[in-house]
């Protein structure tokens, strides 16, 4: 399962002077939003020079008109053999995936031919994809809720999770809804290029800038009438008190309830509890911090509200597997380079 920041400290792959290539298989059936969304995010990454960090190419098997799931088609001008320089690959879902038929001849061909060391992800039941060509084998993966039965039962060597909204496992990712690969693209943004031109991605798209891959894809209780059960006063009250002390009795006592009706809240409206969600926002609070300032490593850790650098290194180390010194200068310079 992927945490907040999981597998930054994989990213050295992606660290070439070349611009990182990035291939969207698409097929007949396309879910037309998810193209978009691969589009639109990658293609406003930008260093700090303003160059594009990320060049997006769309493919399909046999290089034509492909039928979307809207009453438009998409002319894709461009065949798989684009996938032989992709850095990544994304596979976006199709309207097929949710019919009982067998994929297209030639996919497994068309994936088999991108290289050792690329990331290959989906979105959506495009894991149906992934996981028939054997590339999930053994791994942890998602899809969408409603297709999670039938995905377990098609591909029962395949680690499912289908409450998480994305997986990462090496260089297999997975998502599971349409806004579900939001936060996926925005996490492998933020994995190869640091939180900084991440959030910039997201503020132009105004979209949230992180949701964490553990956060529940579906939560089955109605959603909280905002008028009534809201925590957001709670949580942005939080934010701007990071570097100090907050206990689940100050954040319920924003909203005038009760902790245990505040937590129940909370999970209803995050899908996560609140402990876990503050603790998340520090470490993005201090990823921030060590890529953008040369604060000492003790005065980040205050500020993060981490207390002393040894609490903030066992989370960084928990959800980064790295340290905060190791993570500074891995990114520090990243957006510069």
């Amino acid at each position: 399962m992927a945490t907040s920041c999981e597998d930054r400290a994989m990213a050295s792959h992606v660290g070439r002077p070349a611009v990182h290539r990035v291939a969207v298989l698409v097929r007949d059936g396309l879910l037309a939003m998810e193209l978009g969304i691969v589009h639109r995010l990658f293609g406003q990454a930008r260093d700090a020079t303003g160059r594009a960090l990320y060049d997006v190419v769309t493919c399909t098997l046999v290089p034509g008109p492909v039928r979307t799931d809207a009453d438009v088609e998409v002319l894709v001008q461009l065949g798989p053999e684009v996938l032989d320089t992709a850095d990544t690959v994304i596979v976006p879902a199709s309207d097929l995936d949710y019919a009982p038929s067998p994929p297209p001849a030639g996919l497994a061909e068309a994936l088999a031919r991108i290289g050792p060391g690329a990331r290959i992800a989906s979105i959506c039941t495009g894991s149906f994809v992934l996981a028939a060509a054997g590339l999930l084998d053994g791994l942890p993966a998602t899809t969408h809720w409603k297709s999670a039965d039938r995905f377990g039962e098609l591909h029962p060597r395949v680690h499912l999770d289908p409450d998480v909204l994305y997986t990462a496992a090496g260089r297999i990712l997975t998502s599971a809804g349409e806004a579900a690969g939001i936060d996926l693209c925005l996490h492998m943004i933020r994995t190869d290029h640091g939180a900084a031109v991440a959030n910039d991605v997201a503020r132009g798209t105004v979209v949230p800038p992180h949701r964490d891959g553990g956060q529940a894809q579906y939560v089955r209780r109605p959603i909280p009438d905002p008028a009534v059960s809201s925590t957001g006063r709670a949580r942005a009250w939080a934010l701007e008190r990071l570097h100090r002390p907050v206990t689940l009795r100050d954040l319920a006592a924003r909203e005038s309830v009760s902790t245990r009706t505040f937590t129940r809240r909370f999970r209803d409206e995050m899908g996560t509890s609140p402990g876990r969600w503050l603790a998340l926002q520090r470490v993005e609070r201090a990823c921030t911090l060590l890529e953008e300032t040369d604060l000492p490593v003790d005065e980040v850790a205050e500020r993060a509200g981490f207390g002393t650098a040894g609490s903030m290194r066992l989370h960084l180390q928990a959800e980064l597997g790295t340290s905060p010194t190791a993570y500074r200068r891995t990114f520090r310079a990243r957006p510069a380079a």
